[in-house]
């Protein structure tokens, strides 16, 4: 029986509100959402298919559910091709952590693989979602690309793509939006993203502009005749709701379904009921922060899972689940025995507060400071590369 005070959680491509401290119950939505758990057997067939160990979003569940992977691990067995897609709404100009996660996963898969990647950037969706103008829009995104190139993807398998630039200059894209928009019903919207009347008409119409790049004829350049490819998409799970739609409309076009990796939500430097904000620069770490500021941050905001006092801590220990600093060790500290002898002196009350958000802070600052070093390096040369329809490697 479900207590009427209890507070349950939200999740839609715009709204992530955990009601409860230790943040969203995922088992609850693979239920709901109809998605499947990535569990041991798949990883231990992932790293068997591939030959490479998994990696440590998939060991410790930070990627936990899926739709057809192991279909994509039959194809690579099998040296069919398939390519990966993902992409990233520019909200701000600057990227924070969290952003990075399907990043740092995809680039994974990426060299794993070895196969093509299309990465959409949403500038069309942040207009029509946000108050932003458009001179406001094309800045912004330029950003996040550059962002998203210092993260050391590879220009001769990678094409990154705004919504606004790629509409014009390839009219497949159009034309198998308008294909998507035409097998989807208003109602279809209403019940899958719960857009209402007030709604703009460009909002409605969204939805089937995420949908196509999951479709490999969007890219005549970089496939050629090769026009109906599986495709793989890493994306968080509030993404997931744009894909059940895509997958409901793909066999009326005779087109592959596409496959998913889930991830979890990174949470807000204050709390995983609290939302992390692009207007809230105290919310979380971003690309854009010194390595003064990343302390400063951890230090003031993040919400500690630690006792009242030091002695209770002590004597009763932390608590992992709810403390972000612990949490936001377990997206980026690779060492998996460091990691783990941190959660025992935490949870024992051997390590204080003040220690786990010592060891973070090492950890960000570095990963920020390698990102920004690298993002020095990139320039508009670089960038329109990256952005120039053209054919990409295949290895098979």
């Amino acid at each position: 029986m479900t207590d009427s005070h209890e507070v349950q959680d939200t999740v839609t491509p715009w709204v992530v509100q955990a009601g409860k401290a230790s943040g969203i119950d995922y088992e609850k939505l693979i239920d709901q959402f109809g998605s499947f758990k990535i569990d041991p057997q798949l990883i231990e067939r992932f790293e068997k298919v591939t030959g490479k160990k998994a990696h440590h979003f998939l060991r410790r569940g930070i990627f936990f559910s899926h739709r057809e992977m192991n279909h994509i691990l039959d194809l690579y067995e099998q040296k069919k091709p398939f390519y990966l897609y993902t992409g990233r709404g520019p909200s701000s100009e600057a990227m924070h952590m969290g952003h990075l996660v399907p990043f740092i996963f995809t680039k994974w898969l990426q060299d794993t693989f070895d196969v093509p990647l299309v990465i959409q950037v949403t500038d069309d969706e942040k207009f029509l979602f946000r108050d932003f103008t458009l001179q406001e829009m094309e800045r912004i995104t330029y950003e996040n690309v550059k962002d998203i190139i210092s993260l050391g993807f590879d220009v001769d398998k990678t094409f990154i793509f705004t919504d606004f630039t790629y509409m014009g200059q390839c009219s497949d894209f159009y034309k198998l939006i308008v294909q998507i928009q035409k097998h989807v019903t208003f109602n279809q919207i209403k019940g899958i993203f719960g857009m209402t009347e007030s709604d703009n008409i460009g909002q409605i119409a969204f939805p089937a502009v995420q949908a196509a790049p999951s479709f490999s004829s969007a890219f005549p350049h970089i496939f050629g005749e090769k026009s109906n490819l599986p495709c793989l998409i890493p994306c968080a799970i509030d993404q997931d709701p744009y894909f059940r739609m895509t997958r409901d409309v793909a066999p009326k076009l005779k087109l592959h379904k596409p496959a998913l990796l889930h991830s979890i939500f990174f949470p807000a430097l204050q709390g995983a009921t609290s939302k992390m904000s692009a207007s809230d620069p105290n919310s979380s770490i971003f690309l854009s922060d010194t390595s003064d500021r990343i302390a400063e941050k951890i230090t003031k905001y993040a919400f500690s899972g630690g006792r009242e006092t030091e002695r209770e801590h002590r004597e009763k220990g932390g608590n992992c689940d709810i403390d972000v600093s612990y949490q936001y060790l377990k997206f980026f500290m690779d060492d998996d025995e460091k990691l783990e002898q941190i959660r025992q002196d935490y949870t024992s009350g051997k390590l204080l507060t003040s220690g786990i958000k010592k060891e973070l802070i090492v950890v960000l600052q570095k990963i920020v400071g390698d990102i920004q070093e690298r993002r020095k390096t990139v320039t508009d040369t670089m960038a329109q590369n990256f952005m120039t329809p053209r054919k990409l490697k295949f290895t098979y």
